[in-house]
């Protein structure tokens, strides 16, 4: 619990420590029980309490009665006072999700990504879906605290632009961050899909089993978010989480990279379907050629996602080929694991995105076993693979929570006092 500090020039401070407070405490906290845990003197906690029920972010709730005296009045979080929006661009899918200020889901909405290659059309439907969403959901706009986007890397995050994303053609050196804002009149926050998608995960679940963990994110592309000791790690361009070419198959096909064997190139959602489909699990129709990390007019988007549904069916059903290459899928990504597991001693492994639970009944258990019997693991400590309990949402629900956390979790650089 981080304490607040009784000094004149950190008022912003200690009420994001106090609102911060409230919001995981859901049943509510007295004003006593916020002191205790802040450090805070009561009347600076009667001042800020003040504040944010003036604000509307905090309402009282009923009476606290411990013991003789006086009945404690409960703080509780007025979660509809304000919302976030989070969106998600990926290669293959547009997901929108509207958060009310505890971050709960109150709205989602997915889109196939608009298959023009002019982003300024899609940037356009982005805005047009938030519009449409908050007018179904009845939100009026001075509520809503701004717009996280989580996109595919590379980006720049300091300008808020997309570099070139390999799976997006036509997305060189694109202004999304600023685009989206204009376009839509709110503030714009832009992350990496992956780091967006463990920040959603310390969001709706802090305990203490999430402070060492990687987020496994399976979507159209492969990467990792990374968590250290309750932060997550954006590495010095905000850009960690690429593990698409950790080698794990000396003599595997040769990647775009010029490597073999790379973890990206051999577990992706395309590239299984392409495997399927040549062993007959699947009919003839889907792609056979391009490379993932090639020229992305080889990849039919909208096919794989259809064609992927077919072969994680087949695997659940138990058919013996599909089964094999989701083996051999799992093979390559603990190998994968065990690298950034050694590299981090990190003891979990959340697993998502939005291809992840339609092979997560195959894969989650054999992953982690595979995991569990490499000799090459170093850690001691049990390795828990999971799923992620937030879904195929989770990263544009890391989106939006990257607009709560603006708002509601405290940062000591708000003590550091301009001359």
């Amino acid at each position: 619990m981080r304490k607040g500090h009784n000094l004149l020039a950190v008022g912003d401070y200690n009420q994001a420590v106090i609102l911060d407070l409230i919001r995981r405490a859901h049943l509510g906290l007295s004003r006593v029980e916020i002191a205790v845990e802040t450090g805070l003197s009561a009347q600076t906690v009667s001042n800020v309490a003040r504040r944010l029920l003036d604000a509307g972010l905090v309402r009282e709730a009923g009476k606290l009665i411990a013991g003789p005296g006086k009945p404690r009045t409960l703080l509780q979080l007025e979660a509809t006072s304000r919302y976030a929006v989070g969106v998600h661009l990926d290669p293959t899918v547009v997901t929108f999700v509207l958060l009310d200020l505890a971050g709960a889901i109150v709205s989602d909405h997915r889109i196939p990504t608009p298959s023009a290659a002019d982003p300024d059309v899609v940037i356009a439907v982005m805005a047009e879906e938030i519009r449409a969403l908050l007018e179904r959901e009845s939100v009026p706009p001075e509520r809503v605290l701004g717009v996280g986007i989580a996109a595919p890397g590379p980006l720049d995050s300091t300008r808020g632009i997309l570099l070139d994303p390999p799976l997006l053609e036509g997305w060189m050196e694109v202004p999304l961050r600023d685009a989206l804002a204009d376009a839509t009149g709110f503030p714009v926050v832009l992350e990496k899909d992956v780091t967006a998608a463990a920040v959603a995960e310390l969001w709706v679940d802090s305990g203490t089993h999430r402070d060492n963990f990687a987020f496994l994110y399976y979507g159209t592309g492969l990467g990792i978010g990374l968590v250290v000791n309750h932060d997550v790690l954006r590495g010095a361009s905000d850009n960690a989480g690429d593990m698409g070419h950790l080698m794990v198959q000396a003599d595997g096909p040769l990647c775009s990279c010029g490597r073999r064997g790379c973890v990206g190139d051999l577990v992706v959602p395309h590239r299984l379907v392409q495997r399927a489909t040549a062993a007959g699990v699947l009919g003839r129709s889907a792609p056979l050629d391009g490379s993932v990390d090639g020229p992305v007019e080889h990849i039919d988007f909208d096919a794989t996602d259809r064609r992927f549904s077919d072969f994680a069916r087949a695997a659940a059903d138990g058919d013996a080929a599909a089964v094999a290459i989701l083996e051999e899928a799992a093979t390559h990504l603990a190998r994968a694991l065990v690298s950034i597991v050694n590299l981090l001693d990190v003891d979990h492994v959340v697993c998502g995105g939005p291809f992840w639970r339609r092979i997560a009944p195959v894969m989650r258990e054999r992953v982690e076993r595979l995991v569990a019997e490499d000799p090459a693991l170093i850690p001691s400590h049990p390795i828990v693979v999971e799923n992620s309990t937030i879904g195929e949402d989770v990263a544009a629900v890391g989106a939006g929570c990257l607009v709560l956390d603006q708002t509601l979790s405290p940062r000591p650089s708000a003590l550091l006092i301009a001359g």
